[in-house]
C-alpha cells in the first residue's frame, strides 16, 4: 500500500511539471512550488572565475558568499566555444547553444551577403526611444534561435514579464531575446539617460522617464577613491606601473580618479562606465525596474536580465592585477548585496531565482607575463600583414582573393577562386599552411575542416562550437597563448585558453540545492537548467544539458 501511495504522488509531480501555472493557483499546493516568482540573471562582464576565490576574504557576506554559501557553485565552468566576447557570450547564456547555431559569432563580424562589417544588436529598421541619436536603433533580428527569456515569454502566453539592461546595448539585447518586453541600455556622453528601441516601445514608461529627470548618473561624477584601505589590496599589483592605461587627463594610472576633473577628457558621461560607478548605476536602474514593472508580484514567473558592464571597461583599461580591478570587485559585492536585500523585501527570502555567471573571463597583460618570464606577447600585425602580402603575390599572382580579415579569421572571394580554376579547399590550406609558420600563430583551421571533421575535445572541439558554416570565415587563427592583437596596457580576451574560458556560475534561491561541483560544466548548460526548473521549454537550439546537482 505505501509503495503504492509513493508512485502515486510521484506520478502527481511528473505530470504536474508540464501543466503551466495559472494565477488562480495555490503555491501551497503546486507539486511545482519550487517554481520562483522572479528570475533575476547577472552576466558580470569579463568575471575570471578567481575574482570569486582571489578577493574571497573582502567580500561581505551579502553578496557572493551568500550566494556561494547559500546556493550552488559550479568551479570548473567554462565557454566551450570562441571568441570569446561579449556578445557571443551574452547570447550563449540565454540560448544555451553555441555560436555555431546561435549565429553571433562576434561583437561584430563581416557579413557575406553584404560584403560590410555589422554589429551584433544593430538594425536600422528601428529607431531610438529616449534619446535623438542613433545609439536606440537596435534589435537581436541577428540572433536566429530563441532565448530562455523567449521560450519563458512563449509558456506563458506573454503574461510573464521580461525585463533586460546593462550599459551596453548588446549586453540586454541579446538576453532579452525576441519577445522581451523592453531591453534598456545606458546611452553616456551629454545625455547620462537610459534609453532603448522602437523594437520594444515608442515611448519610455513613465518609471523610466522618471529616473533619468532624477538625474541618477549625475551623483556618479565624482572621485573615485578606494573603498578600502589601499595597502590592503595585496592580492594585486602596484597602483602605479606600466602595464595600466590611465583616463583621458590622468598623467598617471592611479588612484584617486578625479572624474569631475576629467570629466571632459572622457566623452562626459561615458566615463562612468570606466569605473565602479557604471555597476552601481545599473543596480540603481535595476531596482527601479523591480518597482517600475511590478516583476514577481503575481504567480507567473517574471525575468529581469541584468548585464554588468563595467567589470569590463575597467579590465580592458587597468588589467586582471590592479588595484582597480579589485576595488571594482569589493563594489560589485555590495551592489549585489543591495540587489539581493531589495529582492528580499518585494518578494520574500526564499522566493526568487538568481544565477550568476560571465560572457568571458581575461588573459593577464602579456607585458607583464613576459616580465615574469612567462610566455607571453603581442602580434606583430604589420610585419605579418607584409609577409603574407608577399606569399599571395607570389602563390596567386596579382589576384585579389582575400574579401575581408576580421576576428582573426579571413574571408575569401569565392568567385575570384572559382574563376581561376581553384579549389575553395586547396586555397584554404594553402593559406593555412602559411600562416602557421608566423611568429604568435600557434594553429590555423580551415572552413572545409570544420565542416568535414567532427571534434569532440581540445582546441579543435572549442572553435569548431564557434564556427557558424553561413558567417564565419575560410581559414581561422588561433594565437599562441597569453599572445593578443591589444595595446601593451591593460586586459582583453577572445582566446579558446582557459583564461577566457574558466568563469563563475552560481545558482542562488527557489528549488536551488546547496552545495558545489567541480565537474566540468559548460555555459550552454544554464538556460536548459533553468528551463528544467521553471519546468518550460529548453531554447529551440539548445545544445547544453541541464546541472541535474543544481536542482533540488
Amino acid at each position: 500500500m505505501k509503495k503504492l501511495l509513493f508512485l502515486l504522488v510521484l506520478t502527481s509531480f511528473s505530470f504536474g511539471s508540464l501543466l503551466p501555472k495559472t494565477s488562480a493557483q495555490n503555491l501551497a499546493g503546486d507539486p511545482l512550488a519550487s517554481r520562483p516568482k522572479l528570475v533575476v540573471g547577472i552576466v558580470v562582464d569579463q568575471m575570471r572565475y578567481d575574482y570569486l576565490t582571489r578577493f574571497w576574504d573582502h567580500y561581505g557576506e551579502g553578496g557572493f558568499k551568500r550566494m556561494v554559501n547559500g546556493g550552488f557553485t559550479c568551479k570548473n565552468n567554462h565557454f566551450n566555444y570562441a571568441p570569446t566576447t561579449t556578445g557571443p557570450g551574452h547570447t550563449s547564456v540565454y540560448t544555451g547553444t553555441t555560436p555555431s547555431v546561435h549565429g553571433i559569432i562576434g561583437n561584430n563580424w563581416y557579413d557575406k551577403s553584404s560584403g560590410k562589417i555589422v554589429y551584433c544588436a544593430s538594425d536600422s529598421l528601428y529607431n531610438s526611444v529616449g534619446t535623438d541619436t542613433d545609439a536606440g536603433k537596435m534589435s537581436p533580428h541577428w540572433m536566429t534561435v530563441t532565448t530562455i527569456t523567449d521560450e519563458l515569454r512563449l509558456f506563458t502566453q506573454k503574461r510573464g514579464k521580461v525585463i533586460a539592461l546593462a550599459l551596453k546595448d548588446r549586453g540586454a539585447v541579446l538576453p532579452g531575446g525576441h519577445m522581451a518586453n523592453a531591453a534598456y541600455w545606458f546611452n553616456g556622453g551629454k545625455e547620462g539617460d537610459w534609453i532603448s528601441s522602437t523594437y520594444y516601445m515608442e515611448d519610455l514608461p513613465k518609471w523610466a522617464k522618471d529616473f533619468n529627470k532624477s538625474n541618477a548618473s549625475e551623483k556618479y561624477k565624482k572621485t573615485w577613491e578606494p573603498l578600502k584601505d589601499i595597502k590592503t589590496y595585496v592580492e594585486s599589483g602596484a597602483d602605479d606601473n606600466k602595464y595600466e592605461g590611465s583616463f583621458g587627463g590622468e598623467t598617471a594610472p592611479v588612484f584617486p580618479h578625479d572624474l569631475p576633473a576629467i570629466w571632459e577628457n572622457n566623452n562626459q558621461f561615458d566615463i562612468i562606465k570606466g569605473t565602479p560607478y557604471g555597476n552601481s548605476l545599473t543596480t540603481d536602474f535595476a531596482l527601479a525596474a523591480l518597482e517600475g514593472e511590478g516583476l514577481g508580484e503575481d504567480p507567473i514567473t517574471d525575468f529581469l536580465a541584468i548585464s554588468f558592464s563595467s567589470t569590463d571597461y575597467v579590465g580592458h583599461q587597468f588589467g586582471v592585477n590592479s588595484k582597480e580591478i579589485q576595488d571594482t570587485y569589493l563594489r560589485l559585492d555590495q551592489d549585489l548585496e543591495r540587489l539581493l536585500k531589495a529582492l528580499d523585501k518585494k518578494l520574500g527570502t526564499g522566493e526568487y531565482l538568481v544565477f550568476l555567471t560571465s560572457d568571458h573571463g581575461a588573459v593577464d597583460v602579456p607585458g607583464y607575463l613576459r616580465d615574469q618570464k612567462i610566455p607571453a606577447g603581442y602580434m606583430d600585425s604589420r610585419g605579418m600583414s607584409a609577409k603574407f602580402k608577399e606569399f599571395m603575390s607570389f602563390t596567386y599572382g596579382d589576384a585579389n582573393l582575400i574579401k575581408n580579415y576580421s576576428n582573426a579569421q579571413f574571408f575569401l572571394d569565392h568567385e575570384v577562386i572559382k574563376n581561376l580554376d581553384l579549389k575553395i579547399e586547396d586555397v584554404q590550406q594553402a593559406i593555412g599552411q602559411e600562416l602557421l609558420g608566423y611568429d604568435g600563430i600557434s594553429n590555423v583551421y580551415t572552413g572545409h575542416q570544420m565542416v568535414q571533421n567532427n571534434y569532440t575535445q581540445g582546441i579543435p572541439y572549442i572553435i569548431q562550437n564557434g564556427y557558424n558554416q553561413k558567417r564565419s570565415g575560410d581559414v581561422l587563427l588561433v594565437l599562441d597563448p597569453a599572445v593578443v592583437y591589444y595595446p601593451e596596457t591593460g586586459s582583453t580576451h577572445g582566446s579558446p585558453f582557459s583564461y577566457d574560458t574558466h568563469v563563475p556560475l552560481l545558482f542562488y534561491g527557489k528549488g536551488i540545492s546547496k552545495g558545489s561541483t567541480v565537474e566540468r560544466t559548460e555555459i550552454t548548460d544554464i538556460a536548459p537548467t533553468i528551463a528544467t526548473l521553471l519546468g518550460i521549454s529548453f531554447p529551440n537550439g539548445t545544445t547544453g544539458s541541464p546541472i541535474e546537482e543544481v536542482l533540488e
